[in-house]
């Protein structure tokens, strides 16, 4: 199993998620029992088997809830990751955790979110801010869009970075979507004219900086590498995974540090790295979150691409 007693030791073994749009009719717990039944489904694994769950501290359905309307059996572990889209890796760490201690079998990390056509958690002004929110909200940075803007400027500062490296992370990412029949811009491409000339969200992250924000649902499928063997899918196994906060971290940005542009990623991939058979140069293929395009070179250089 290797020195972290991770490594290999389970496999992400089902997928499932709904469609995607602006707007769906059904709530979040009903998107989020569809993606977890999917999942389940392309496994091969019965609902009652299910003992594990792991999704975000922001997912507004609850694990009881999901529980009894899939048909779970006895929950053994159940957890919650923070920091939203960001934080998605971690759930399935979690799952692999747990099951590689004995704690669970069979794991299902999902998120539901209606993102599209609901409310944006920063828009809710009778909920108190958090802390450190109170010494940039005021002056500013309501949006996260707010904050990875002032540090997109810091990083063009520093490195000479230009609106066409953000183009270049735009267009790879929706170069990917208009091949893929399932993604809202599916045969929606991207041209240079139309992002250069695209309205400013908040300087200088244009219209098309920022990721989609839409409704729908996913989920995945955690087991043993055991039992990895008898399932319906050829088994992907969990090689390495991390979480990383850096020291004085703040929010989604590094304000409080003495380089605010070596954020969670640097943390995160010293990590991964250390308990995995690979280095970034082993790595064919890269799926980065893409939340705001100037997130893409940060985190090519943390993880060590470049």
């Amino acid at each position: 199993m290797g020195s972290s007693g991770l490594k290999d030791a389970t496999a992400i073994v089902g997928i499932g998620q709904t469609g995607f749009a602006k707007r769906l009719p059904e709530d979040e717990k009903t998107l989020a029992c569809r993606a977890v039944l999917a999942a389940l489904d392309d496994a091969g694994i019965d609902p009652g088997e299910v003992d594990a769950l792991a999704s975000f501290t922001m997912e507004e359905t609850e694990e009881v809830e999901l529980a009894k309307a899939v048909g779970f059996g006895d929950l053994t572990f159940f957890s919650k990751i923070g920091y939203g889209g960001g934080g998605s890796c971690a759930t399935v760490a979690h799952l692999a955790a747990a099951i590689a201690a004995g704690q669970a079998t069979v794991g299902v990390a999902w998120r539901s979110r209606k993102r599209g056509s609901g409310p944006r958690p920063w828009t809710n002004t009778a909920v108190q801010l958090p802390t450190p929110a109170q010494w940039t909200r005021p002056f500013g940075l309501l949006r996260p869009v707010d904050e990875i803007a002032m540090l997109a400027r810091r990083y063009m500062h520093e490195y000479g970075a230009t609106r066409d490296h953000l183009f270049n992370v735009a267009l790879a990412c929706r170069n990917r979507a208009n091949q893929n029949p399932d993604a809202i811009m599916y045969e929606r491409p991207l041209t240079r004219e139309m992002y250069m000339t695209s309205r400013w969200i908040s300087e200088p992250l244009c219209l098309y900086d920022n990721c989609l924000e839409t409704d729908g649902a996913l989920a995945c499928v955690v087991v043993s590498r055991e039992r990895a063997r008898d399932c319906r899918r050829k088994p992907v196994y969990v090689h390495s995974a991390a979480q990383g906060l850096p020291a004085q971290h703040h929010g989604m940005v590094n304000y409080w540090n003495d380089d605010p542009l070596t954020g969670p990623a640097w943390t995160a991939a010293r990590h991964l790295w250390k308990h995995a058979n690979l280095t970034p140069q082993d790595v064919d293929v890269a799926q980065i979150y893409d939340a705001f395009s100037a997130l893409i070179p940060l985190s090519l250089e943390g993880y060590g691409f470049c």
